[in-house]
């Protein structure tokens, strides 16, 4: 994407956060679908950005994507986290699916119709394990049928496609997976439970018993497996890191008004929030270069086979989303008791209760016990890099 194209995106970006912004409060309150954001995103085409042009997309990449994430992030969170999803989703396609001829025609339709996808990797009996699978995808012929109890399909009624994880096949070991597309008049969802959470309310993340039924071409020719390593657990990091990033901008942006209004009041009085403030920037420019560091080491891995499937490259990964989906709550806090009353309060222009509330998500979308886990055993074997040039 030239950089003309970049800053043209940024201007559409900027353009639906505007409408999200306008909703994000009744979005929230309501547990609703944030229909008007995501309708804007695709009167602005946002939807197929990461195709290629060729297939009638942007070629957008990784970087042009988070910093929409980070745009929508400051507006509403919960909108942010359907673009995010809806892209990390996309990237198993396009990276992983285009030697398939029905998978090239399925990027076409994404970018022309602005489909959304969505996803299911969770599953009643895995305990938040998306590296592991009970049910079975059943392929008879020229078909394949999969009924799975998923847990958390977030925004699955609203989804024109979802991507679903399954066993290869009903022998197969439980980390033996494969992921399918299936379209929306090709399965059922019958709801098993509700979506009422603290935060992230928008997305709407209900459980189903999924049953469908597709063309044996639509189960992607990769293994899951390869499809987590080298663009699902890269693109989930730095995505939902980016969008957690706008979201502690806007909170930093409502305390620094907060004590510039104060100060306007008070002239020539020393405002005790202004520290915080100024603790508060320095905890988001450590948290936006953290960000920029892996989308740097991500580009560049991306041209690298060995380093895409690298230890190294799975730490940095992991390391990013932990220290994201901690740090944002110490600056939420932070702008939390610079606006006091006023950022505790719902209904002000200081209000951060859904801030902190769409924060508090962050450490448990791919548990973070779970994550750390994985990066200590890795450490057992991997020698730290301890250059600061690579």
């Amino acid at each position: 994407m030239s950089a003309r194209a970049g800053s043209n995106l940024i201007e559409r970006a900027n353009r639906v956060a505007a409408i999200a912004g306008k909703f994000a409060d009744s979005v929230d309150k309501e547990g609703r679908f944030p229909h008007e954001a995501i309708d804007a995103m695709k009167a602005e085409r946002l939807l197929g950005i990461q195709v290629s042009c060729e297939m009638g997309g942007e070629s957008a990449e990784i970087d042009q994507i988070a910093e929409t994430c980070c745009i929508l992030g400051q507006s509403c969170a919960a909108s942010a986290m359907i673009f995010a999803m809806h892209h990390i989703k996309l990237s198993s396609v396009v990276e992983h699916g285009q030697s398939v001829e029905w998978h090239r025609d399925f990027l076409r339709h994404i970018a022309e119709k602005q489909l959304l996808l969505a996803s299911a990797t969770t599953e009643g009996g895995i305990g938040g394990d998306l590296r592991n699978s009970i049910c079975a995808i059943e392929v008879d012929g020229d078909t394949c049928r999969l009924e799975k109890n998923a847990t958390v399909i977030s925004y699955g009624v609203y989804a024109d496609a979802i991507l679903i994880t399954s066993r290869s096949h009903k022998d197969a070991v439980s980390s033996d997976q494969v992921i399918t597309v299936f379209l929306k008049d090709q399965y059922t969802l019958e709801k098993t439970n509700e979506w009422d959470a603290l935060g992230m309310r928008g997305t709407c993340s209900e459980g189903f018993v999924f049953r469908g039924e597709a063309l044996k071409v639509q189960i992607l020719p990769r293994p899951f497996a390869d499809i987590a390593a080298q663009s699902m657990l890269a693109q989930s990091h730095t995505l939902w890191g980016s969008l957690w990033y706008g979201i502690a901008i806007d909170a930093v942006s409502r305390a620094q008004a907060f004590v510039r209004a104060a100060a306007r009041r008070n002239p020539g009085t020393p405002q005790p929030g202004a520290l915080r403030v100024a603790e508060a920037s320095n905890m988001l420019q450590m948290l936006k270069s953290e960000i920029i560091a892996c989308l740097k080491i991500y580009n560049d891995a991306k041209r690298d086979p060995d380093k895409l499937a690298s230890m190294g490259f799975a730490i940095a990964m992991n390391n990013l989303k932990v220290a994201t989906s901690q740090t944002i709550l110490q600056i939420i806090n932070h702008a939390m008791l610079v606006c006091g009353i006023m950022g505790y309060k719902n209904g002000t222009p200081y209000s951060l209760g859904r801030h902190l509330r769409d924060a508090h998500s962050a450490q448990l979308m791919i548990s973070n016990e779970r994550i750390l886990g994985n990066t200590a055993t890795m450490l057992l074997i991997h020698k730290q890099n301890t250059s600061l040039l690579g």
